[in-house]
């Protein structure tokens, strides 16, 4: 072991400097979001928590099988399993981002005025109206013909209900 005043301890000077250079670059935004005058940088940085925090809740709610739980025991069948899952959850943010739209358009079209900023607000990362658990119809042997009617519902194959009475 060395002196305290060696300049080998802690390795050479210039990569001593380049780790408290590091140090500062990471202390920087920390400090930004302690600052109590301008709370903008802990705003945007509030903001994209919480859009994170709602795909996650997404995520969380497709994926019900096994308890939410990525059970292949291999590093491949686990990225495979959370590809999977990203691509069901970006679906469905799609999905919804398209009948949003739809939505607010037909509020307009009915003479409901809405502000550009409100219809901006509304994710396509909610997911209160989605079951996972009921049945599913997809058919690929018909190609979609635009979106559904807006408060109408699917046929389901034996035109009956699913396990939630819609």
């Amino acid at each position: 072991m060395g002196c305290a005043c060696s300049p080998r301890v802690g390795g050479p000077p210039l990569g001593q400097a380049f780790a408290e250079y590091g140090r500062i670059d990471k202390t920087l935004p920390l400090l930004s979001i302690l600052d109590p005058i301008d709370d903008t940088y802990r705003r945007k940085l509030n903001k994209q928590l919480t859009v994170q925090e709602s795909r996650h809740r997404l995520a969380c709610k497709i994926c019900h099988g096994s308890g939410g739980q990525i059970r292949k025991a291999y590093r491949e069948g686990q990225e495979d399993q959370l590809a999977a899952l990203g691509l069901v959850v970006n679906a469905v943010a799609l999905w919804s981002s398209k009948y949003l739209s739809a939505a607010v358009e037909q509020l307009r079209v009915q003479g409901i005025p809405v502000e550009d900023e409100d219809a901006a607000r509304p994710s396509p990362l909610g997911h209160a109206h989605l079951n996972v658990q009921g049945r599913y119809s997809i058919s690929s042997s018909t190609p979609a013909q635009g979106l559904r009617q807006l408060g109408e519902m699917p046929d389901l194959p034996d035109g009956g209900v699913d396990e939630e009475g819609v």
